[in-house]
């Protein structure tokens, strides 16, 4: 068999076989990452980005394939998570343009196609880092130049370019003295071989199997859908439908013989009942978000083919009035038209993890704070709603995540305002740099200060260990707490208190004036007390505060000024 050909269908199929085969696998590259911490989420994010690649080209399937290119570009772009999400997105962004034009392309095409994927991924890096998927990217397109100097059946092009793409990961290590010092191979990197794998699998005309184990759960699909809201400078009143309604129906075979399930039917009934709409259905149950006025016509809905379970109405008035204290009456009556009409000069995006973080941050002047960070980074999409819904004329985004840091940068460059991104890689930074911040000065001004502030802050943090590994000198067992400082794990103790002591033994030094310790929800008011007499009777020149930070996975964060 051979195919010197490539047309629009035939690409089509190939990126749905990538997308399902890296989804099936994206625990796997879950797994790879360096450390040891309960959220690396390699393998989540770029299987979340490849999905809106692939969910965009299902509805764009056709010959041209410069046109189906240009919807993958599209889907990746707005889906993209995380830094290896992002570099992924840059890649196929590359290619496509490389293609736009086309309605076929030849052997050569599609490997100068590869290559100019590689150039734009490295152009959007800062500073690309060697034994990373930009490495594999780039190993991987040289060959299939190579190749397509000798041959033009993309079929064998192909192969070299996924043969070269697995040499290039297991050499990793190599390059990256941290990956062989954990003994893994690139999480990114691999997560690109699965999506090649997938390539190649298609045009063979072969199915790779499927790891259902390894394919995210109903749950985990609504969860992520729901991470996209954000609370920002909206009224309470201007919530059109107030009701998140959340179901999961068991079908019943007796129910079903009146009423047979189809899935498009059921998703249009519904969407007549509200928006936000989340349907994910299998052979045994169908899983239901929305956002409703008629919470229970929807679950009324839902009897028609089954019993319900797992059922969850909130009040969504309720909570944003909770959260962003709306108690006070106006002075002077405006319609919530008017006031959405009324752009403000500046505005702050934010991105936190725990209920805690988010009040302070919005205490201190964020305008919208993204719910997300270390175990779900937004996407490109959830920063760019963001920006929109603070309706501002200049906006800064924080993301205190360095893998959040390249989403906000794509954000910032297709939104239309006039968009700063703060590079804050914690939370302690970007607290810092929002403190910074002065709406009396300009645009220019605000940045060169909050950039500034970021240099004035150290970070601490404490979690625990997911696995055996042994990383930085330091022999660490699962279940182990780690303290963190900046992005270097320097201790290790099976008492959380003790590791907690120890890391803010290296953190304070006789410079230090003020210690913020945010909390997280695992955490017991008497070990708060214990912290705090510990700081005290150690570091009488210290000035504390202390925030129940509510964020999950980290037991303390700390910030040293």
């Amino acid at each position: 068999m051979s195919i010197t050909a490539l047309d629009g269908k035939r690409f089509a199929e190939m990126v749905i076989q990538g997308a399902n085969h890296l989804s099936a696998n994206a625990k796997m590259v879950d797994a790879l990452n360096v450390f040891p911490v309960p959220d690396g989420d390699t393998g989540t994010n770029m299987n979340l980005s490849m999905t809106s690649g692939a969910k965009e080209v299902k509805n764009n399937v056709q010959e041209h394939i410069g046109k189906v290119g240009t919807a993958l570009s599209k889907g990746l772009l707005m889906g993209a998570r995380g830094n290896s999400g992002v570099i992924l997105s840059q890649l196929f962004r590359g290619f496509s343009k490389a293609i736009e034009n086309k309605s076929v392309i030849s052997g050569k095409e599609f490997a100068a196609a590869l290559n100019s994927g590689v150039e734009t991924a490295y152009k959007a890096v800062m500073k690309p880092v060697e034994g990373t998927i930009l490495t594999v990217a780039k190993d991987s397109a040289k060959k299939g130049v190579q190749s397509s100097q000798n041959t033009d059946d993309i079929i064998v092009i192909m192969e070299d370019v996924l043969k070269e793409a697995k040499a290039s990961l297991k050499r990793t290590p190599d390059l990256l003295p941290v990956l062989k010092e954990v003994g893994v191979v690139d999480s990114g990197g691999q997560g690109l071989v699965f999506v090649y794998e997938g390539f190649l699998a298609e045009l063979k005309g072969e199915k790779l199997p499927d790891s259902p184990a390894a394919i995210p759960s109903m749950n985990d699909l609504v969860s992520a859908e729901h991470h996209k809201s954000v609370q920002s400078h909206i009224n309470t009143e201007d919530i059109e439908f107030g009701y998140c309604t959340e179901m999961m129906i068991k079908f019943e075979a007796d129910k079903l013989a009146n009423n047979p399930f189809k899935e498009e039917k059921f998703r249009q009934d519904l969407s007549q009942y509200g928006d936000s709409l989340l349907v994910i259905a299998d052979e045994e149950l169908v899983k239901v978000h929305i956002h409703s006025e008629q919470p229970g016509t929807v679950l009324s809905y839902g009897q028609l083919y089954g019993s319900l379970i797992n059922i969850k109405v909130d009040n969504m008035r309720q909570q944003h009035t909770n959260i962003v204290g709306e108690t006070h009456t106006p002075l002077v009556s405006e319609t919530p038209k008017q006031q959405k009409k009324e752009k403000l000069e500046f505005g702050i995006v934010t991105v936190s993890m725990g209920a805690g973080i988010a009040d302070l941050f919005r205490s201190i002047g964020a305008h919208a704070v993204i719910e997300g960070g270390q175990t779900m980074n937004p996407s490109t999409e959830d920063i760019v709603k963001a920006i929109k819904e603070v309706n501002a004329k200049k906006v800064f985004i924080l993301p205190n995540n360095k893998n959040i840091i390249m989403a906000a940068e794509q954000a910032a460059e297709v939104s239309e305002e006039e968009v700063s991104v703060i590079p804050s890689k914690t939370v302690p930074q970007g607290l810092s740099a929002l403190l910074a911040f002065n709406p009396g000065t300009d645009m220019k001004t605000n940045e060169s200060s909050m950039n500034e502030a970021l240099q004035h802050v150290k970070t601490g943090q404490i979690t625990f260990a997911v696995r055996d590994t042994s990383i930085d000198g330091l022999e660490i067992q699962k279940d182990d707490f780690m303290g963190i400082a900046e992005s270097k794990i320097i201790v290790k103790d099976r008492d959380k208190l003790k590791a907690a002591e120890a890391l803010l033994s290296e953190l304070i030094d006789n410079d230090s004036e003020i210690l913020t310790i945010l909390y997280g929800e695992d955490v017991t008011e008497d070990e708060v007390s214990a912290l705090q007499q510990f700081v005290e009777e150690n570091f009488e020149d210290v000035e504390v505060e202390i925030h129940n930070g509510q964020q999950p996975l980290y037991s303390f964060i700390f910030a040293v000024e």
